[in-house]
Parts: C-alpha cells; sequence; structure tokens
C-alpha cells in the first residue's frame, strides 16, 4: 500500500517535473545544503556548549534566547526543502538505506530535543553559567552525535549502492530497505 501510494506520487507531473528541472533542482539542493549548514551549525555551537566544552563564559539561557529562533527557522527550511527533494523521488528514497537511517536519526534528535527542552531547560537557571548537569551534557553529546550523522546519512543518500534496483543485494540490504525481490 505504501508503496503503491509512492509510485503514484512520484509519477505526479509535479514531482516529474521537479526532477527533471534544470534551474529548480540544483535551487532546491543548494537551499537544503545551505540550510543545514546553518541549522546544524547552529545546533552544534549549542551542542558544545551543553556539554562544556566552549563557550562556557556565555550563559545558556543567553546561548538560547539568542539562537533557538534561527534554529528554528533553518530547521523549517531544511525540513521543507527536504520533504521536496522526497516528493521528486519518493519510491527510490523510501528503499534507501541511508535514507531510513536518517529518518531514525532524526527521530533521535526529535526526542532528544523534546527531552532537553521539556525537562533539562526549565531548570537552567540553576546551572545557567556553572558547568552543566550531566543531563544537559548527555542531551548536548547526543544531539551533536545525531546531527553529524544525519548529515553523513543524508549525503550518502545520493549514492546507490544499495539501491533495490541494483540486484543482487545482500539479504540484510533487501531486509533494511524493504526491496521487493523476486525469488528464485
Amino acid at each position: 500500500m505504501i508503496e503503491s501510494f509512492l509510485t503514484w506520487l512520484g509519477n505526479t507531473g509535479w514531482s516529474i517535473r521537479l526532477l527533471e528541472s534544470f534551474w529548480m533542482w540544483p535551487l532546491l539542493e543548494s537551499t537544503h545544503t545551505l540550510s543545514i549548514a546553518f541549522f546544524v551549525g547552529l545546533a552544534m555551537m549549542m551542542d558544545l556548549r551543553l556539554m562544556g566544552l566552549r563557550f562556557g563564559k556565555i550563559r545558556v539561557s543567553d546561548f538560547t534566547d539568542r539562537s533557538l529562533r534561527l534554529v528554528r527557522i533553518g530547521f523549517a527550511i531544511t525540513a521543507i526543502t527536504g520533504v521536496i527533494i522526497f516528493y521528486s523521488n519518493p519510491l527510490r528514497y523510501y528503499h534507501n538505506v541511508f535514507f531510513r537511517f536518517k529518518i531514525g536519526l532524526l527521530v533521535i534528535a526529535g526526542l532528544n530535543i523534546w527531552f532537553f527542552h521539556g525537562r533539562i531547560h526549565k531548570k537552567v537557571a540553576e546551572w545557567d553559567l556553572d558547568s552543566p548537569p550531566t543531563a544537559a551534557r548527555v542531551a548536548g553529546a547526543v544531539s551533536f552525535v545525531a546531527w553529524a550523522l544525519i548529515v553523513i546519512s543524508g549525503r550518502l543518500i545520493a549514492y546507490n549502492w544499495f539501491d533495490c534496483d541494483l540486484q543482487p543485494q545482500p539479504e540484510w540490504v533487501n531486509w533494511v530497505a524493504q526491496c521487493p525481490v523476486e525469488a528464485e
């Protein structure tokens, strides 16, 4: 059912025109890449502060007050362009091992953000200029690693090492990517 919907979506006129566009596709990918650099760069600066590795003289609350709006804007642009890129060839992305890994990491990063802002950051007044508590350090480390791996896996999506149409593939690839493989 998912595959038939994604096949239909990929065969819509807008999807085909987007993928084959001479100007729109490079503009879209460039915007996505630049917004990732902007968003992830700001997020990683905050992560370094949370881990106590850099910016120790800046209050965490000042850091978040100044950067959170920009981080949200960068994330919004990244998410919108990412969804449009997915729309250009949804079935290929759906079966891509690196795309699936990236989506899993996005879930982890999102849960980490929710946990940090929902619990840890609410008590920031207690440790604002001091060394961050262990929970904040862990949240910063999880965020830093997750976003680094999201960027790496996102870049690897472009390579077709494990595409379903390149059979035979190792069984683990067919299983992870849910490749529709005909029995021999």
